[in-house]
This record gives structure tokens, sequence and C-alpha cells, in this order.
């Protein structure tokens, strides 16, 4: 078959593909981010990359059977600015809609973050599917809910494996630093105690392996929460999602593309002190279903952002195993 992936990043696309064992003949990948097309080609050399999503024509191509799509979500999602359709980014999802007439696959994939109703209605009446709402958290260890409209049948809900954080951490012996001490730190570095702020120079200096420690100045100020304990970080007084870090027995929050708001787990180290950590590289991979180094070849900060911008590949894997 022959597939055009429109917004591709690193090219989740393909990896759900190729495990499924599904045979393609050529892959056309749009993409600009350089670092997400250095990983792709990197992992799938035979990939065709044509750029600008706008600069696309549909009589360039072979005969598309699968056009897949993940557009731009900052201007939908509840996490940002909500501009919707107003903000350049979003309205690129008018551009995937360009090509599926242009190419008329046999399938189509379209994924989105939640949104006002209103847009999605919109999405909903151009594309002719109401969207199926999964979320990642019933096949990875992460909470991540997607919106998925498609024309491949039969699509139901995965079955949930029940994973959660611990699942998906590097052999560092983690526990819950409320019951217990973590055993083995040999991987990580404490850093000056003045660093109290989740910032991007924050973990400069931190190597390769991201796991630099950072002290908590005052652990008994810590609130526990459901799936979180959370504490005065960033000093907005509790209200943003750089304060949270995960329970181990929880699924963890959702991956995002900015490098302050990866996922914290909390640690304990010899002296007593009580220290946080952002997850590594290869345990963000592993929330999202990504093989084990398949992001490493550029900087932490590219591989988090294109991580935090990609897919379950688990669930598009589900979604894809219905195509015949």
């Amino acid at each position: 078959m022959n597939v055009l992936s429109l917004f591709d990043g690193m090219s989740c696309g393909q990896i759900a593909l190729n495990q499924l064992g599904i045979k393609v003949d050529k892959y056309y990948a749009s993409e600009i981010d350089k670092y997400a097309i250095t990983i792709a080609k990197k992992n799938f050399p035979n990939t065709i990359h044509l750029g600008d999503v706008k600069k696309v024509k549909g009589k360039d191509l072979e005969p598309i059977d699968l056009l897949i799509g993940g557009s731009p979500c900052q201007g939908f999602s509840f996490a940002g600015r909500m501009l919707n359709f107003d903000d350049p980014r979003s309205v690129l999802f008018f551009e995937f809609v360009r090509l599926l007439k242009e190419c008329k696959p046999k399938y189509f994939l379209l994924e989105n973050v939640r949104m006002k109703q209103q847009c999605q209605d919109v999405i909903t009446e151009h594309l002719g599917v109401k969207p199926i709402i999964i979320n990642s958290a019933l096949v990875s260890a992460q909470n991540r809910l997607r919106l998925y409209w498609t024309n491949i049948p039969n699509i139901t809900q995965p079955q949930d494996k029940g994973l959660v954080l611990k699942d998906i951490l590097e052999n560092l012996e983690d526990v819950d630093p409320l019951k217990d001490t973590v055993r083995n730190q040999r991987h990580c570095r404490e850093i000056d105690q003045k660093s109290l702020c989740m910032t991007s120079t924050m973990y400069k200096g931190a190597g390769n392996n991201g796991m630099t420690l950072v002290p908590i100045k005052n652990p008994e100020r810590i609130v526990e929460k459901t799936n979180y304990y959370q504490f005065d970080v960033s000093g907005k007084g509790y209200n943003s999602q750089q304060d949270r870090v995960r329970k181990l027995d929880k699924p963890s929050g959702t991956l995002a593309a900015q490098a302050a708001s990866i996922p914290k787990v909390l640690n304990v180290v010899n002296d007593g002190k009580m220290y946080y950590r952002k997850l590594t590289p290869i345990e963000c991979e592993r929330l999202q279903t990504v093989p084990n180094n398949y992001t490493e070849g550029v900087s932490n900060t590219q591989r988090y952002k294109m991580l935090g911008n990609g897919w379950t590949v688990e669930v598009i894997k589900h979604i894809f195993s219905e195509i015949r």
C-alpha cells in the first residue's frame, strides 16, 4: 500500500504499520521539523519526504491507499490559548481536507486533542465521520485522551493493559519516597540547591541520562492528590502542571512537547532529603510505546519535543489492525 502522512513528525504511523507487518510500498511524509525528519530518516531511510504540507499536491503522488495525520493542535488544546481555527497552526487541518479530496484514499485517520464541541463538529462535518475518543492509558502508562476521526471500520476501545508509571521506569529501583527510599542513584546527580524552578536551563550539564535530581526545599509542604503529589515549585500557588510529581502506582500525566512539562517522579536519597527528577527520554519513549532509543541522535530537548508531539503507537496499531 502507499501511505501519505501529513505532519508526520518522527513517523509514529510508520512504526505502527511496520510492527503490524503491513507492507508499505511508498511512504510519503510531509514534515518541516528538521529534528523529527532526522529521526524518521534514521529509522526509516526509505521515507519520501515532501516538506511543507501546503506544497504537497495529490496529482504528484502515486495513488494513495492510506492518508494519516495529526494536524497541529495548539489552537484547540484546553491547555493553550484556544484560538481554535484562528490559530494559523490549527487551520492546517484544512490541508488534510484538501489532500483527502485530491488523493481519495481508501482509508484515512486524523488525530487531535480534545476540543470544544463546536470545533469538533466542524472537523466531523468535513471528514464525514464522528471521532472515537481513546485514552492512551488503556495501552500505556500515560493518561492521554485523543480524538480519532477514521473510516477504518470496526474500531473499538483497546483492552486495558493496566500499566502504571513504575512499569516504564529504567532500572533505577525507584519507589514511592513517602513509603521507602531509592537504593540506586548511580545515574543521578545532585545539582545546586538553588535550582528550585523548572526552567529550560535547569538540566544543562546533566548529560544524556536526563536524570538530574532537583532538591525539594520544603518537603513538608507536599500535598497528596489522587494521581500525583503537588508542591509549589513554580511559585504559582499549586496551580501549575510543573508542580505535579506523579505517583508510581498511577498512569503518568499527558506527555507534552515542552521540556519543563515532562512528567516527574519523586526520589529520596541517602541523606534523607527529598528530590524529584523528570522522566528520561527512554521512559518518555515508553510512555508513547515507541521502541527504546528510537529518538536517539538529537538533543534531549528535541527528543522530548517530538515525543510530546507524537502518537501513542499502541493506539495507532489498534486502529490500523482493522485495515484489510
